[in-house]
């Protein structure tokens, strides 16, 4: 069975690293092999001396190594010490101190060594060494008095420990002194002031030492600091200071720089290959200088130079040989500088060029040890075999040492051993073991058989093939069953055996066979390659820029091998999301939502399978308006100006574009900020302008795309001197209120406008084109002043001037006004009226001279009123209609009047103050024009070849009426016209019986009304003649139906009777005793819904006619569905379609049998035109040779005729009447309702009156009649 091995692409590198060690040389643990020391203890062992001591020493060979240790070069007898004992099958001593034993007593060089029959390999020189923590010794710390500005190094000097404590500086508040340019601790630990300041007086100066290895912490005595400034210096202090003490009076001054460390102007470091270079510069000074780092005659070293301590040390990470040379600091500030030079010596410790490796030989081969290492100085070489200097250890002829090197030659079974390789010199030492096995053994693969190795197209494949043999095996790889050696520049080989395919493809997957040979034998090994798709993400997030509390999503979309489970984990600046329900992971998204600041950052979709691994990241600015401004400062306080400047809060991702800068008027108007001026978001200050005695505080506001931050907070009050007025006040006018005043306004000027206290106002005024001095008066802070005894509307020039306590404002321009206006004196002259046509006239009249309108010309009003109708029908109420015209205008038109009647006008001038008297009445009459249509059309007594029509004549006769004019015309069942007969009537007459028609035939009529002028709008209806004279009985109903469903009913019924019937339904369960339940049907409709049954429920239902005693349906059975059954039925078994049927069959044999008799008889209808030509071809737009009417038709006769329009029985049309209908003639079966009453099917032949539905008609609801509605 295949055992799966997966080689993710981003770890090819490490694996093809540690098949190079996993050599050919690693001997299986089977084999008899020399001890190899595994693991071992730090040559510099520190231990805690409360803790047991534990010096570790692992080692394998075979057979199993034993293990003795040296104890400072001397043989250690573990066994005479109780305290200590060795691990079994280890060599690892444990020394007991937790039981009585001392770690002192076990200080000391240990060494351990492993041995077997072939050989002896040994550890490194283990220094035990156990950690100290001394405590502080006792000493008096005098308070340290010091001037302000001068420097001062407080000395920590910490006990020596091991290792050496780590220091840092505290208060008795356990809480770290704050450090900075001038304050900080040097690497020795001593604290460094550059210049004391006032703010540094304390009494709990502590330095602390903690030592890590026993947990500990030491504490100095607290160090007292008193700083004086030489301002607050008193007479006494003074009078107990000398001449010559440090303290005298001086004042404190700016100093130079002077380094406090390193001391002079040179200084020598060494330091070791590998190590981290620390070098250090603090200076005192004021200000407090700054230090830069350079380095003579060349450059800092890129990417492992850091600064710290705020520049004061230089720090140089893994440092080598190139990095020595000479470093200076340099300490300025702006009285000078200061500079000191670090010469540094970089020495090494030594490190392998070479190190040795363990050697394999079968017997009769040559081989060497190379051991090569590198120092400064440069180290010596030593070589031991099996822990002897190999000068003095057992001779072997077929060994050689030639300096780092050893010569094996033809060796033999007897030449194993172990090696020691010593590269040692002042700085430190290397010891390396390397053991030479002299074995005889033919091949073997160590990698398992079958072993699969699934890889990524692409991407390298790396196929072990561990091996081991003495000799040295060949190795050779294959492809397949019987596949060809591999070679080629395609695949690199590896010598520990591994086949590496650079970019494996598709074609790479297959069966691969790795065959070991040397003189011994042969062995192979089959692996199995699989490639894989890889991974893609094929939707990346992307960057987004999303407000402060919004909602954002960012996808990842991504395509893999099929046989690969892909997990995606995204991350937020490369570490976990936050712990928030607030993100949201999806299948292909991470959605994050009420977005807050601490959200910005970069996003990670990563998606990881056994084999690859790939991410994609998008960045979100989460933005938002800005934080406030603050740090508000004022600046070059000036008498006009200001200098505002502020510190910008956070932009929030979107930079301002612009700050508001606002103010508020402490003395004027408290509480209330008004805007000042903005500028551009890259300015933090401006000059602003101020005005006179105001009280000033301003704030800012910053802008960005977002939207506006809060108001910073107010600055500081400013309050300006007091001045004369710079300006005067805005919009001054002069209009009079009254026919004698002069009334002067003006917009007072605002609190800051004032410039100084006590405001007033000098108002000014003479009349214009009048050689009159000013009249001037002195108001308080007002809007307004009332000039008296004026005469009536003269014009007048009008200044205000403002003043205060100190001065006037400059001279105020002067405004033209008015003094008060009054009514016109006369009337408008020479009134004039020229009628256009019957509804529009146009009236002239002279203007007013202007000295008469005594004010602001406005315009003329015309008023107009009907007196009568010239027809002799006076109206009862006179209205009076009313026409402005603006301006200087002399002409006016006067639409919308009635034709035929006499009308009056006058005209009136108007100013500001209202109207002038009115013009003698004007007189004038309008022309006849067309009559509306008659009042109403009613066609009565039907008779086989009679109709009698009656009509009222119209309401708006427009003139003198001369006749009215009938015209009819039959229509046949398919709403064809007959010819149109034309009749003209005198105007007296109101009625007309019309003989000679066509029995059981419908006409349709059209009449209308003439005057001199033309004829007016007409009115249409329709009737039918009867068949025969026989009367019908009524009054009835019948065919009473029922359609039920589950909770409702659609009850329909036929009446034949009086008009205007009410009726009412009645029901109730069938067979109980119950009173029937009534419901009242509304108007007189011939249907109703009965709703709230009870399913599956069988019901009696009769229906009433209202007023008629006693007059009731028979009564009708149904029955509502069940509850749940289904509304499906077989419609060929239902009763009302069967009797449908009955009817239509019975319906086409009348039919045919009334076609025969017509036939028979020779009557025929001319079919002219289809149902679009019932309009009266004689009917012509109405309009008054003015043009003022446009036209006017009966839209009842551009509709097309509908199927069974009827006429009411009384033959009475009004033009406002609907002719819809719930039944359309030809169809003779019963009606179906919806659940609201609504037809879905058609009536039977008989057609009802419904009023209150549409004002339907009705007609004699005999069967002849039935049978006349489809001839």
């Amino acid at each position: 069975m295949m055992k799966k091995m997966s080689i993710p692409t981003s770890k090819t590198s490490l694996v093809l690293f540690l098949c190079q060690i996993i050599s050919a040389l690693d001997v299986p643990l089977d084999l008899s092999q020399p001890p190899t020391i595994t693991q071992q203890s730090p040559k510099d062992y520190i231990v805690d001396p409360r803790e047991n001591i534990v010096i570790q020493c692992e080692a394998k060979g075979k057979p199993p190594p034993s293990f003795s240790w040296t104890r400072n070069g001397t043989h250690f007898e573990i066994d005479k010490d109780a305290q200590v004992t060795m691990k079994p099958n280890s060599g690892t001593l444990v020394i007991n101190i937790m039981n009585g034993g001392k770690a002192e007593a076990y200080e000391g060089v240990y060494q351990c060594t492993a041995r077997n029959e072939r050989g002896a390999a040994i550890s490194n020189n283990i220094v035990i060494r156990p950690s100290r923590s001394p405590l502080w010794t006792k000493e008096k710390l005098e308070p340290n008095h010091v001037r302000e500005g001068d420097s001062l190094v407080l000395h920590c000097r910490p006990p020596v420990g091991l290792p050496p404590p780590i220091i840092f500086w505290m208060d008795n508040a356990f809480q770290r002194l704050p450090q900075s340019e001038r304050v900080s601790q040097g690497l020795n630990g001593d604290l460094y002031f550059s210049n004391v300041q006032p703010e540094d007086t304390r009494e709990d100066y502590i330095c602390y030492a903690r030592f890590n290895h026993t947990q500990t912490i030491q504490q100095k005595q607290p160090i007292s600091v008193k700083v004086f400034s030489m301002d607050s210096l008193n007479d006494t202090i003074a009078a107990n200071l000398s001449d010559t003490d440090i303290y005298g009076a001086k004042p404190v001054t700016e100093r130079q720089p002077v380094l406090l460390t390193p001391t002079g102007s040179t200084s020598t470091k060494v330091e070791l290959r590998g190590n981290v270079l620390l070098l250090e510069c603090i200076a005192a000074g004021l200000p407090t200088p700054v230090i830069r780092w350079i380095k003579e005659g060349g450059e800092l070293p890129a990417n492992r130079t850091f600064f710290e301590n705020f520049k004061k040390t230089l720090k140089i990470i893994d440092v080598s040989e190139a990095d020595s040379g000479n470093y200076k600091c340099i300490a300025r500030n702006t009285l000078g500088s200061v500079h000191h030079v670090i010469s540094v010596t970089v020495k090494a410790a030594p490190y392998w060029l070479t190190a040795p490796r363990n050697l394999v030989l079968s017997p009769g081969e040559d081989g060497t040890l190379i051991c090569r290492a590198n120092g400064n100085p440069k180290p010596s070489i030593s070589w031991l075999a099996n822990g002897v200097p190999i000068a003095i250890a057992p001779e072997d002829p077929s060994r050689k040492v030639d300096g780092d090197t050893i010569i094996f030659s033809h060796v033999q079974e007897r030449s194993s051993a172990v090696y020691q390789c010593n590269a040692s010199n002042e700085y430190g030492y290397l010891l390396a073991n390397a053991f030479v096995n002299v074995l005889a053994e033919p091949p073997r693969i160590l990698t398992p058989a079958n072993k699969l190795y699934q890889v990524i197209a692409d991407s390298p494949a790396l196929l072990d093939c561990a091996y081991f043999g003495s000799p040295k095996p060949e190795i050779e790889w294959f492809k397949g069953v019987k596949g060809s050696i591999l070679r080629g520049n395609e695949y690199v080989f590896h010598d520990n055996g591994t086949l590496e395919i650079p970019v494996a493809q598709k074609n790479s997957a297959g069966t691969y066979t790795c065959v070991a040979r040397n003189e011994l034998g042969k062995v192979q090994n089959e692996v199995h390659l699989e490639i894989k798709d890889p991974t893609m993400i094929i939707k990346q997030p992307e960057y987004k820029v999303i407000q402060r509390y919004g909602h954002v999503s960012f996808e990842c979309i991504i395509k893999h091998d099929s046989t690969l489970l892909p997990t995606v984990t995204w991350l937020k600046d490369n570490d976990e999301l936050p712990d928030d329900e607030r993100f949201l992971v999806g299948k292909d998204n991470l959605t994050i939502m009420n977005v807050t600041d601490k959200d910005d950052g970069t996003y990670t979709c990563i998606v990881n399978t056994t084999l690859d691994s790939v991410s994609a990241s998008a960045v979100l600015t989460v933005v938002a308006q800005p934080n406030p401004p603050f740090d508000l400062e004022l600046t070059g306080q000036l008498e006009r100006s200001i200098d505002l400047s502020w510190i910008p809060g956070d932009e929030n991702n979107s930079p301002i574009t612009n700050f508001v800068i606002e103010y508020e008027d402490a003395l004027h108007e408290p509480g209330v900020w008004h805007y000042q001026t903005e500028v551009p978001g890259t300015q933090t200050t401006v000059q602003l302008k101020l005005s006179p005695y105001v009280n000033y505080s301003f704030r800012v506001i910053a802008v960005n795309k977002i939207g506006r931050s809060q108001p910073s907070e107010p600055s500081e009050q400013y309050l300006t001197k007091s001045a004369s007025p710079d300006e005067n006040p805005a919009n001054v006018q002069g209009i009079g209120s009254e026919p004698d005043n002069l009334v002067i306004t003006w917009e007072p000027l605002k609190g800051f406008q004032s410039n100084g206290p006590g405001l007033q106002y000098k108002v000014s005024w003479r009349q214009k084109d009048v050689d009159d001095e000013w009249t001037s008066v002195i108001v308080a802070n007002v809007s307004k002043y009332i000039v008296s005894g004026t005469p009536t509307f003269v014009p007048y020039e009008v200044k205000v001037q403002a003043l205060n306590d100190l001065g006037y404002a400059p001279e105020p321009s002067e405004v033209i006004g008015h003094s008060g206006e009054d009514l016109p004196m006369v009337a408008p002259g020479n009134v004039q009226v020229h009628v256009i046509n019957s509804t529009l006239a146009k009236v002239h009249w002279d203007p007013v001279p202007l000295k008469t309108v005594r004010g602001h010309l406005q315009g003329y009003k015309v008023y107009y009123w009907k007196v009568q109708s010239l027809s002799r029908r006076s109206r009862r109420h006179v209205e009076k209609k009313i026409l402005t015209f603006r301006g200087n205008k002399t002409f006016g038109m006067l639409p919308g009047l009635e034709p035929y009647s006499s009308y009056k006008l006058n005209v009136r001038v108007v100013n500001g103050k209202g109207e002038g008297p009115a013009s003698p009445d004007k007189a004038f009459n309008t022309p006849e024009g067309v009559p509306s249509s008659p009042s109403f059309l009613k066609i009565t007594n039907p008779t086989l070849d009679s109709l009698t029509l009656e009509w009222g004549s119209p309401t708006h006769p427009n003139g003198v009426l001369i006749s009215y004019t009938l015209k009819f015309q039959p229509i046949n069942n398919t709403h064809e016209l007959g010819p149109l007969v034309e009749i003209r009537i005198p105007a007296n007459e109101s009625s007309l019986i019309l003989k000679n028609l066509n029995y059981s035939t419908r006409y349709k009529f059209y009449f209308n009304a003439q005057t001199a002028v033309g004829s007016g709008s007409q009115i249409t209806e329709e009737a039918v003649t009867i068949m025969d004279e026989v009367q019908p009985l009524y009054p009835r109903i019948r065919n009473v139906t029922t359609a039920a469903a589950e909770t409702y009913a659609n009850v329909s019924w036929e009446y034949e009777g009086p008009d205007h019937a009410n009726f009412y339904v009645e029901y109730g369960v069938a067979g109980s005793k119950e009173d029937w339940k009534k419901e009242i049907v509304n108007g007189s409709r011939s249907f109703f819904v009965l709703k709230g049954l009870t399913p599956g429920t069988a019901y009696k239902v009769r229906v009433g006619a209202e007023g008629l005693s006693g007059f009731k349906s028979s009564e009708d059975l149904f029955e509502t569905g069940p509850a749940m059954a289904s509304r499906q039925v077989d419609i060929a078994t239902q009763g009302w379609f069967i009797g449908l049927m009955c009817a239509v069959a019975l319906l086409i044999l009348i039919l045919l049998i009334v076609c025969f008799i017509r036939r028979n008889k020779g009557g025929k209808y001319p079919v002219k035109e289809k149902e679009d030509a019932h309009a009266d071809p004689e009917i012509q737009p109405m309009k008054e040779d003015d043009g003022t009417f446009g036209e006017y038709s009966d839209a009842e006769d551009h509709k097309p005729l509908k199927k069974g329009s009827r006429t009411p029985s009384d033959r009475t049309v009004k033009k406002e009447d609907s002719d819809d209908s719930l039944v359309d003639y030809g169809e003779g079966v019963n009606g179906q309702f919806n659940e609201d009453g609504s037809f879905i099917g058609q009536y039977s032949g008989k057609k009802e009156k419904e009023p209150a539905e549409g004002n339907e008609s009705s007609e004699a609801p005999s069967p002849v009649n039935a049978m006349n509605s489809f001839v």
